[in-house]
């Protein structure tokens, strides 16, 4: 029983950590327009947002049935 309170409960610890993901991606955003503002000719990857995406994608296959 205690196991598998342990899972479920690993389910809410997992989502408290997307909900502070979301906070530091929006402000990411607003950091890299603001470096992009400054920096017109830039084409520096202020964030790898390609390798989030990567890893998104592995989240996402994980939680397919």
């Amino acid at each position: 029983k205690k196991f598998q309170e342990e899972r479920i409960e690993s389910f809410s610890e997992i989502e408290d950590r997307l909900e502070t993901l979301k906070k530091s991606l929006r402000l990411a955003k607003i950091d890299t327009t603001k470096h992009y503002r400054d920096n017109p000719t830039s084409y520096a990857v202020v964030y790898g947002t390609d390798l989030i995406g990567d890893y998104l994608n592995d989240m996402e296959t994980l939680l397919q049935q």
